[in-house]
């Protein structure tokens, strides 16, 4: 197995773990009440990143790893666990309102309004760029900009002044 292959199966992992927890989390904010709030983007989404993975297997599989951005990467991971450490059950890849929950002021939120899209935003272009795919990362990051600033519109007017209720 390449090195290559080793991350893209941990981030695919990663990936899949992390949308069992979001729907496990959807489902029980649901069932305590909660609505969803915006959910036309969300097939775009879902679209993106499952192209953006899919492309980085296909064409990146055999590459070999940049290790000064594999470690950048890896700090953006420490700030993904961090935030969904700091939501726990509040976490969830979609808008969701649970009504009388107070926004989430603590951890990383304490110092940015959206942490978990900044990290979105750092592993959309710096995966590939550990795999010396400049290109793709910039086809990918610009496409991920546009996606993302249907959401925060929609989130900020759903939560204004600050915070959130999910994350991607």
């Amino acid at each position: 197995m390449t090195p290559a292959i080793i991350l893209l199966a941990a981030v695919t992992l990663e990936r899949l773990v992390e949308l069992w927890l979001a729907h496990r989390n959807t489902a029980a904010l649901l069932a305590k009440g909660a609505y969803e709030v915006a959910p036309g983007h969300y097939p775009l989404i879902v679209m993106l990143h499952t192209l953006w993975l899919m492309g980085l297997w296909g064409i990146g599989w055999a590459a070999p790893l940049h290790l000064g951005w594999l470690t950048v990467f890896l700090a953006l991971q420490v700030l993904r666990f961090w935030v969904l450490a700091t939501l726990g059950r509040r976490w969830t890849t979609r808008i969701i309102v649970l009504p009388g929950a107070p926004l989430v002021t603590r951890g990383p939120y304490r110092f940015l309004t959206h942490p978990n899209y900044l990290v979105v935003i750092g592993e959309i272009a710096i995966l590939p760029l550990c795999l010396g795919m400049p290109g793709y990362a910039l086809v990918f990051s610009v496409t991920n900009l546009a996606v993302l600033a249907i959401r925060v519109r929609a989130e900020n007017a759903t939560f204004p002044l600050s915070g959130e209720i999910e994350h991607l």
